[in-house]
């Protein structure tokens, strides 16, 4: 046993930490991901994945669920607020990982702060704390939770919430280590929802949410929970990533000097990350007058590691049996993208999975494996199309637009709020109001009322 862990190391850079000395870019970075998730809870809150989400909660209390009149305790508010913020997939990413840090932290903190610690300084912390160890976990062995079969969102984000949540209520050193030990036994998150677009991935960021704050309130109640959590032999990496050997100083070497996660990358379509650089090539090829018809094939290169994800079993990508399938179906959100001038909200309902002029061009689009290409230290677009006059164009995207190398301006990502309030049934007094309660929500106290309904 190591005389100091993992957990131990990253517990006393946490506590350390003060809402004050938190850097500007970071301390802004927050704003951003509070703008964007009380926008995303909005947009869904009509859903009818949402609106099992909440019945499905025996947990009455007094915090918000955003959107909605009913009231929850801290546990099933975060639940309900992060199932709805990554239900879209229109949340945020960290292009290091994959991992949607915002979805899971903001709700959790939030719940955890309203009902137990309703101090604007403090949820701040709480948000920073939680989405840097969210993000840095995802780099200490790259890529291999996904290879394993688990969604990283779900297992980091357990963990992600479980610190953010401790920060924000002032837990010491000791029972941050705790929590970190119980939240351990509490992440998970198979990727089967890929077979056949079930709603499983949706709750992942939800429940990560809802198991932070109750890991972090049993830890504050004295729970004792493994100190080696990460590195152990039977530890979070051996049982999710299948070794004990990583990076684990990504995680805790210069915690709290660096912040990562402010190249956090806000998305320009609500669907997989990875999709998103393939939607702007197809845009770009039908912005030079090619028409569905003119093409025979399109041939895009990819990283491998997207491949059981977005890729294959291939008819079913060409042809997504559901909405929320099509989400991870690259051919069918690059033909979107081509016929439609791009991919919103309304491009996964039943009528536009079925719509023929997309299904025919999808049908057309194959891929080949790229060696070379970095996912996941970047996510990056080629689509190569042959034309029936047997002439080939071509499209590159560098990288993932909204991300580290060209990132949203406050007021995009207020813009973005907007819009996702507006499909969401949201009146414009309702919006602004919001906007206002936001802008100062980190410097005093917590009062969410004004969101209900």
């Amino acid at each position: 046993m190591p005389r100091i862990s993992v957990a131990e190391t990253l517990a006393e850079k946490i506590v350390a930490l003060r809402p004050g000395a938190l850097p500007a870019p970071t301390v802004r970075k927050c704003g951003d991901l509070l703008i964007d998730v009380v926008g995303l809870c909005v947009a869904a809150r009509n859903e009818d994945y949402v609106s099992s989400a909440l019945t499905g909660c025996d947990d009455d209390g007094p915090c918000t669920a955003i959107g909605h009149q009913r009231t929850l305790n801290a546990a099933g508010a975060a639940f309900v607020n992060g199932t709805a913020a990554h239900g879209e997939d229109f949340d945020d990413t960290f292009e290091g990982g994959p991992v949607h840090a915002g979805a899971v932290v903001v709700p959790a903190v939030l719940a955890a702060c309203e009902r137990h610690n309703p101090d604007g300084r403090m949820a701040l912390i709480g948000i920073a704390v939680g989405t840097e160890v969210l993000c840095r976990l995802s780099l200490v062995v790259p890529k291999a939770v996904h290879k394993a079969g688990f969604h990283p969102t779900a297992i980091f984000g357990a963990m992600g919430a479980a610190a953010g949540v401790g920060a924000a209520l002032g837990l010491n050193a000791r029972q941050i280590v705790d929590a970190l030990g119980v939240a351990g036994s509490m992440a998970g998150g198979i990727i089967e929802y890929l077979a056949e677009g079930a709603w499983t991935k949706r709750l992942h960021a939800g429940w990560a949410a809802q198991s932070g704050i109750r890991a972090a309130l049993l830890a504050r109640a004295g729970f004792v929970g493994p100190r080696t959590v990460f590195e152990g032999v039977h530890g979070l990496f051996h049982g999710f990533a299948h070794t004990t050997m990583g990076d684990y100083d990504a995680l805790t070497g210069d915690f709290g000097t660096r912040w990562v996660r402010d190249t956090l990358a806000f998305k320009p379509y609500p669907c997989g990350t990875m999709a998103q650089p393939y939607i702007d090539c197809a845009r770009r090829l039908a912005a030079r007058g090619i028409k569905p018809d003119d093409v025979t094939e399109i041939i895009c290169e990819v990283a491998e590691g997207t491949v059981h994800r977005l890729w294959e079993p291939l008819a079913d990508k060409q042809r997504p049996p559901n909405g929320y399938a099509a989400k991870f179906a690259v051919p069918y959100l690059l033909a979107t993208g081509f016929v439609h001038g791009g991919v919103g909200l309304g491009a996964f309902t039943e009528s536009a999975v079925s719509e023929e002029r997309v299904l025919a061009l999808a049908a057309k689009v194959k891929y080949v494996i790229d060696p070379d290409n970095p996912y996941p230290s970047n996510y990056t677009g080629h689509v190569r199309a042959t034309l029936r006059d047997g002439s080939v164009v071509e499209e590159r995207q560098p990288y993932l637009r909204g991300g580290a190398q060209e990132p949203l301006t406050r007021q995009d990502v207020i813009d973005k709020f907007r819009l996702n309030a507006d499909h969401g049934g949201w009146s414009a007094g309702q919006r602004d109001a919001a906007l206002q309660l936001m802008a100062g929500l980190f410097d005093g106290r917590i009062d969410l009322t004004s969101w209900r309904g």
